[in-house]
């Protein structure tokens, strides 16, 4: 007999997920005031007394099972009757594994989470969650000599998630889960944390909240500046969180990119982060969902791989440039192939990347496709609006260990009412003026991230 699980707990797609360094009971107290909502616990026998103290104060826990777990069915039935939530399966397990372990908790009411490669992503399904533990620690990349590298348009290079969630998004409503761990033997700094938890919060997804072995061992000594940071990480998280309505709304601006169903598309560095690190807005479109209406107010699309449209999705590119827009398409054998386990764009193909790059820049130009912004290079942008746009949302991340100063933006359409939400302080009304392809806005500092909305 399974124990009963609590219904109190929040619906899958409302998780607020972090890693748990701990299985103390009186490690929960860290979540006291914390939306932090889902404990991801390493199983092992000594966890078994967290999740009834987690259950009792509304916070689900999932029992991480990897492929090296002997007995997978048997572990996942011992953690639930030990009343954990559900199970994350976290790794590249053989296909029919996690259809076999739902089959083994048939008569709970036990989730399974699959936390997997990116190219082993079930994009469109029904899962309430879609995880993987691959992804890049967001930053500023620094090349040598402690000077920021520089990317193909010319900025800073930013390591940053956003093209992956932008491109995983286009599927479907699932909640977004990025799992990567910081980086091996590093101990990470309060800033670089935040950035993180923005980089992923910014662009619709949840990062995993996930400790280095020095700062957890210093929060479990409860040290007064390790909780200070601990607050600052939940006080980020919260801001988003505050805010995951906005989630829903579709991307704003007038550029679409349509991609291939495929690996490739979900590589991070590529065409879609290259046009975000230009501060314009981008819609990501499958290719398979390419259908009359997916194009509704784009004036600008870029269709990446020109053998694989069927007639049907090539005639809907032909009808959109008939009726006025403009349509860029990539070079025969553009779009390359993703590696076994590859995350990123190669180096080396960023000189074939520059190709289409170069052609859709010069095609932007100083156009604006939803919004431009200046003043911005280690900043990236995220816009979303309501379907009529009288509302429109602009997420801002700064990748730096400074605050950045002075921003101005420029977004299409005319709005009376501007805005400013930042995690450290209160909503603030900032002054809206007119200009000619739309309305201004003037910005006076940004720390990690703020979120602009415009009415």
């Amino acid at each position: 007999m399974f124990f009963a699980l609590a219904m109190a707990l929040a619906a899958p797609t409302d998780w607020v997920p972090a890693r748990w360094n701990w299985t103390d009971p009186k490690s929960l107290e860290l979540l006291d005031g914390s939306p932090i909502n889902c404990l991801l616990v390493d199983w092992k026998d000594e966890a078994e007394s967290l999740a009834p103290a987690a259950a009792a104060r509304g916070v689900t826990t999932l029992a991480i099972l990897t492929p090296a777990q002997a007995d997978l069915a048997g572990a996942a039935r011992r953690a639930v009757r030990a009343r954990f939530t559900g199970i994350a399966l976290e790794g590249d397990f053989p296909e029919g594994t996690a259809e076999r372990v739902r089959d083994a908790l048939a008569d709970s009411k036990a989730q399974v989470i699959e936390i997997t490669s990116r190219a082993r992503l079930k994009l469109g399904g029904p899962a309430p969650v879609v995880a993987t533990y691959q992804g890049v620690w967001a930053g500023i990349e620094v090349a040598s000599g402690d000077k920021a590298k520089a990317a193909p348009t010319g900025g800073p290079w930013i390591d940053t998630n956003a093209g992956f969630i932008r491109a995983v998004r286009a599927w479907g409503p699932a909640a977004v889960w990025l799992g990567h761990r910081p980086p091996a033997g590093a101990v990470v700094t309060t800033p670089r944390y935040l950035q993180m938890i923005s980089d992923c919060a910014a662009a619709g997804a949840r990062w995993i909240l996930a400790l280095d072995p020095d700062f957890a061992a210093r929060l479990a000594r409860r040290e007064p500046f390790s909780l200070k940071d601990w607050r600052r990480l939940n006080d980020h998280i919260r801001f988003f969180e505050d805010q995951k309505d906005w989630r829903a709304l579709p991307p704003f601006g007038k550029l679409a990119i349509v991609q291939e169903p495929g690996p490739t598309a979900l590589l991070t560095g590529g065409i879609l982060d290259m046009i975000a690190v230009k501060h314009t807005p981008v819609r990501a479109v499958v290719r398979e969902r390419l259908a009359p209406g997916a194009l509704r107010n784009i004036s600008m699309t870029v269709n990446v791989d020109r053998e694989g449209l069927t007639p049907e999705q090539a005639e809907v590119l032909r009808g959109f440039a008939r009726s006025g827009g403009t349509l860029l398409t990539g070079p025969p054998g553009w779009r390359g192939a993703a590696r076994p386990g590859q995350v990123t764009v190669d180096k080396a193909d960023i000189d074939r990347l520059n190709d289409i790059w170069r052609e859709v820049n010069a095609l932007i130009g100083r156009r604006n496709l939803g919004a431009r912004l200046f003043n911005v290079s280690t900043v990236l942008s995220n816009l979303a609006a309501t379907e009529d746009a009288r509302q429109v949302i602009v997420h801002l991340v700064n990748y730096s260990e400074f605050p950045v100063e002075s921003i101005t933006v420029h977004v299409l359409g005319d709005y009376t009412q501007a805005r400013l939400q930042t995690p450290e302080g209160a909503e603030r009304a900032l002054e809206v003026y007119k200009i000619e392809e739309g309305t201004g806005v003037e910005i006076d500092r940004v720390g990690v991230a703020a979120t602009l909305r415009l009415n």
